[in-house]
């Protein structure tokens, strides 16, 4: 192989491997890569002429004009969260609601220009539909049933969002509060009435209690009167046990007498010691002085010794 020979094949060499880069940058001008779940919208002059959407490489020499141009637009699914969205419930109750979007573009074209500003849209479009149908709804039911309420805003905002290309999946209602100058009004209304509960059981209390004392005290008198109306058949059955027995009848009604008629003066028993007897046994009261018939002097005391007959001494009971 001559000089020349070689010299041409080295060229050719060079030249193909400096071709290689050139015509790899060509073929990427020229095509297109469209991922997954993404696609991609070519517009000439800003008109739309085709919407690419299947993963992988593809032919396109139209790429390279000036007035083509590429736009991706993802498929993936996508949220949005919409803190403290103000509702008013069906009493008038101020409410603020988070809540928690997922949708997919379902149509790039729309999405990409049916709206200027989609994002701005939907979270208008949600407030309203939150306001319309949660202000239907008291507190506690929208806490109640929050999946349900969750539902219907999907279908209510899916045929306008359907227009914007975008297809809502799920909405949630993530958490629902008052605002802090409603809860403090609430809660001071609550301990308001926790209050006046405590009052009133306090008040039911006492008047059970003044009732309890009330119905008490009338059967203890009850059972008072009870008593004192079995006080003559007691002691009609005691006279009827002394009958039994003349001398001990005897024996109390001189006494008892005694007791009517002497009533400052002490009757002491002879044969009995101080200790041996009760004061309510064995002592009555007689006079003090002036008194002569039936009564003797005891052991130097200035009391005198009773009987029913003068001088005679009560040796017993």
């Amino acid at each position: 192989m001559s000089s020349s020979e070689v010299f041409r094949l080295v060229f050719g060499v060079l030249v193909g491997m400096a071709l290689i880069p050139l015509l790899i940058s060509i073929g990427r001008l020229m095509t297109v890569e469209v991922d997954d779940e993404d696609a991609v919208l070519v517009t000439s002059f800003g008109r739309l002429v085709r919407t690419l959407r299947e993963p992988g490489m593809q032919w396109m020499p139209a790429r390279v004009l000036p007035w083509v141009s590429l736009r991706t637009v993802s498929l993936r699914r996508d949220f949005r969260l919409f803190d403290d969205v103000h509702v008013n419930d069906a009493r008038g109750t101020t409410l603020m609601v988070d809540l928690w979007l997922e949708f997919r573009i379902e149509d790039p074209a729309k999405a990409l220009f049916g709206v200027a500003d989609w994002d701005r849209a939907l979270q208008n479009l949600v407030s309203h539909a939150a306001t319309s149908i949660l202000g239907n709804r008291e507190f506690s039911q929208i806490l109640s049933d929050r999946t349900e309420l969750g539902e219907r805003l999907q279908q209510d905002i899916s045929d306008e969002t359907a227009r914007w290309g975008l297809k809502i999946e799920r909405v949630f209602i993530r958490n629902v509060k008052l605002l802090p100058e409603v809860s403090r009004q609430i809660f001071g209304t609550i301990a308001a009435r926790l209050e006046r509960a405590k009052a009133a059981l306090d008040e039911n209390g006492r008047l059970a209690a003044a009732q309890l004392e009330a119905d008490t005290g009338v059967k203890v008198a009850a059972l008072v009167a009870e008593a004192k109306a079995q006080y003559p058949l007691a002691v009609g059955r005691a006279f009827s046990a002394l009958r039994e027995q003349p001398e001990v009848l005897k024996a109390y009604q001189e006494l008892y007498e005694l007791s009517l008629l002497r009533p400052h003066r002490t009757v002491a028993f002879r044969g009995f010691e101080g200790e041996a007897m009760r004061a309510v046994d064995a002592a009555m009261l007689s006079p003090t002085s002036g008194e002569t018939s039936g009564i003797a002097p005891l052991n130097g005391h200035g009391e005198r010794m009773l009987s029913a007959h003068g001088e005679r001494t009560i040796n017993g009971r």
